[in-house]
């Protein structure tokens, strides 16, 4: 079998470009919720279009009217999401099955770490290694930092109703989906009636519920992720029209380096340390189609 990675930039082999982005969904609410859209490496724009007024009766040799129509559009544009990691040059000695091995192994890890970053970028606009809200390459494009998205304060006195605020907040856009932090599920997994019966049985104890109450649902972390010492937007749960409303995808292909010289990531040199350095970078890009479509349920 050939060499599984050439020395400088190259490419993982197909099978573990397959084996990334397959792993993505397991990862990352929003692309669970809202699945992918081909994007361009330079950029993809989705025009947006809306007749303003209802449809209108005409009399018999009555005038016709213009209702209105507003056309409008948003861009996403990827932005470079990338890993590193130092591993022993004895990497460069290995057989190729180890090589493959080690490859699908931190392949495995960063479609983890992508996954994260989906959401961590789409929900809060943080970077996802600094944990700084409103990443200033990210701005306003995401459902914590856009300030046209609906917001509910969280009761845990009346838990099903944190729900039902969340879907009358967006108005005539259908919910479809909901990406719930664990302790917001666990919430609800305990709630009971009247009558001590649970109600959401469906919220069992792994979490892994994928529909409740009609509304497609994804429990994940980084929902509420946050990091010491940083600003937070306090998410609980998101609900919204995933489908519709909110876009993503990847550009490109995902490159990797083998890096044998230098000093790659500040942390001294690679030659001195018998050391290599592997590095993955992705192409991510999203937009939110209308903000509105979406509600964030917030603790106080």
């Amino acid at each position: 079998m050939g060499a599984t990675v050439e020395r400088g930039t190259t490419l993982f082999p197909h099978e573990l470009v397959s084996d990334v982005f397959n792993k993505v969904t397991g990862h990352s609410s929003l692309a669970k919720l809202a699945g992918t859209t081909p994007v361009s490496f330079s950029g993809t724009d989705i025009f947006t279009f809306s007749l303003d007024s209802e449809a209108n009766i005409v009399a018999e040799s009555g005038q016709k009217t213009n209702g209105g129509a507003t056309v409008g559009s948003v861009k996403i544009m990827p932005v470079k999401v990338e890993y590193g990691a130092r591993v022993s040059d004895e990497f460069l000695r290995s057989s190729d099955e180890r090589q493959l091995n080690m490859l699908s192994a931190f392949a495995d890890g960063y479609a983890k770490k992508i996954g994260r970053a989906i959401d961590i970028m789409g929900m809060h606009g943080m970077n996802p290694r600094t944990g700084a809200l409103a990443s200033t390459i990210i701005g306003t494009n995401s459902l914590g930092t856009n300030t046209s998205v609906n917001s509910v304060t969280y009761n845990a006195s009346t838990l099903e109703n944190n729900i039902i605020d969340a879907i009358a907040a967006i108005g005539d856009y259908m919910a479809d989906g909901i990406a719930m932090a664990p302790a917001f599920a666990t919430a609800l997994a305990k709630a009971k009636d009247g009558n001590g019966n649970r109600i959401f049985p469906e919220l069992g104890w792994g979490q892994s519920a994928s529909n409740v109450r009609g509304l497609r649902a994804d429990v994940n972390s980084t929902v509420s992720y946050a990091v010491t010492g940083q600003a937070t937007n306090n998410a609980l749960a998101i609900v919204g029209d995933f489908a519709e409303c909110f876009k993503w995808g990847y550009a490109a292909n995902i490159p990797m380096e083998l890096i044998e010289y230098g000093d790659p990531d500040g942390n001294g040199d690679l030659k001195r340390l018998n050391q290599v350095f592997l590095r993955a970078e992705a192409y991510i890009g999203w937009a939110i189609l209308d903000p509105t479509a979406f509600t964030v349920i917030k603790s106080a």
